[in-house]
């Protein structure tokens, strides 16, 4: 098994929940064998003791690695080497690590050691002070620091003994699939997405609605929303999305009604039909973008009027974010270069130059209702695209 290297990760939030927790570990162990599977038939998987394990072949790193960065429900990760419990091979696994990341460039690092064998002779104190000790004593180069190293090499005393450095931070969260599913109102700019990603992290699956209108947005909007959808099912296990055309729709508004409701009215519409697929797919809520007062039609009164003909719950993860708080949380997840491509979805067709900003949901009721878009809604909906 020289060829293969192991990797330790360990689970996020899965440690506060109580009876439940089998549950939770078994979708997130699911999760995982679903994520590496297209990398290599001969990946192990196991759990044990509050860790799970990957064993996969050393060629493989780098893809295992960009997996796990994008796994939610883990609160990190390291590639490691495991020994017998016996002092002097954990010493000898600990100099290993020394000279590794010395080859890196380290100059400062620290030992941290916890043992849930308490059979295990050394203390976890006096394991810390062997261990760095071995370390400084057989390379010269790194130096103790226990205040501000840049490295830590962990040591933990299991069913084996693990002795890891480097370890990345995860994404934290809960298993994707613990939550329920969701149906994501999927625009091309910047906010859908993380809102998307953040509902991810709370272990929801998600599925997304795109309303475009073509031939008044262009098909390069169209393939924007898909290549985003795509970077956010890598973080989802996957998503489905269904592509709306919702012209005909948009027409209606455009010609029928106030020019200051036209916004407003659009958001009906839309939370409308998404409402309908919603419950064809089972999804249990709606997820959106909006962030409170960002534009005009996320104002309290607007939104009250947006939601005010659906049942379904309206998630809103962003509600209190500003606008540099999800630019640089659509960075972080890769969304951001793709949403800022210039060009428009169907939210910013027509978009009137004086919307209205409080809108009064019996008026909004009233107008939505002259509009009778039912049949429209219903025949775009019949006519849905959907891309995995």
């Amino acid at each position: 098994m020289n060829n293969f290297s192991t990797w330790l990760l360990k689970p996020a939030e899965l440690t506060l929940k109580g009876d439940n927790k089998k549950s939770f570990e078994g979708t997130l162990k699911s999760n995982i064998q679903r994520l590496l599977a297209k990398i290599d038939s001969h990946i192990k998987i196991r759990f044990t003791s509050g860790r799970y394990y990957i064993q996969a072949p050393q060629e493989k790193s780098e893809l295992i690695e960009d997996a796990l960065s994008r796994l939610i429900g883990i609160s990190g990760w390291a590639k490691t080497l495991i020994c017998e419990k016996i002092k002097e091979d954990v010493l000898a696994a600990c100099v290993e690590e020394g000279k590794k990341i010395a080859r890196q460039g380290i100059k400062t690092f620290k030992i941290d050691a916890r043992r849930t064998d308490k059979s295990f002779p050394l203390s976890s104190y006096e394991l810390c002070c062997e261990a760095g000790n071995a370390v400084t004593n057989a390379i010269c180069d790194l130096k103790v620091d226990i205040h501000n190293p840049q490295d830590i090499i962990r040591i933990e005393i299991r069913e084996k003994a693990f002795v890891y450095s480097g370890e990345h931070k995860g994404l934290g969260g809960l298993p994707v699939g613990t939550a329920g599913k969701g149906l994501l109102l999927l625009s091309g700019g910047i906010d859908s997405p993380v809102a998307g990603f953040l509902m991810a992290c709370r272990g929801m699956s998600i599925d997304a609605i795109h309303f475009h209108a073509y031939p008044y947005t262009s098909q390069e909007a169209k393939q924007k929303a898909i290549q985003i959808a795509g970077i956010t099912g890598s973080y989802c296990m996957g998503i489905h999305l269904y592509i709306i055309n919702f012209t005909k729709v948009q027409m209606r508004i455009k010609e029928r009604s106030p020019q200051a409701w036209t916004t407003v009215l659009l958001r009906m519409a839309m939370m409308e039909a998404a409402e309908k697929a919603a419950n064809k797919i089972k999804c249990k809520c709606l997820i959106t973008g909006e962030s409170l007062s960002q534009v005009a039609s996320q104002t309290i009164e607007n939104l009250s009027c947006t939601q005010s003909r659906i049942k379904l719950p309206v998630i809103r993860p962003l509600i209190g974010f500003d606008k540099q708080s999800i630019i640089k949380e659509a960075q972080r997840i890769g969304t951001y270069d793709i949403s800022i491509q210039p060009f428009d979805d169907c939210c910013m067709l027509f978009s009137p130059q004086h919307p209205v900003l409080h809108g009064n949901p019996q008026e909004a009721n009233k107008l939505y209702e002259a509009l009778d878009l039912e049949e429209l809604i219903n025949e775009a909906l019949g006519e849905y695209e959907m891309v995995k």
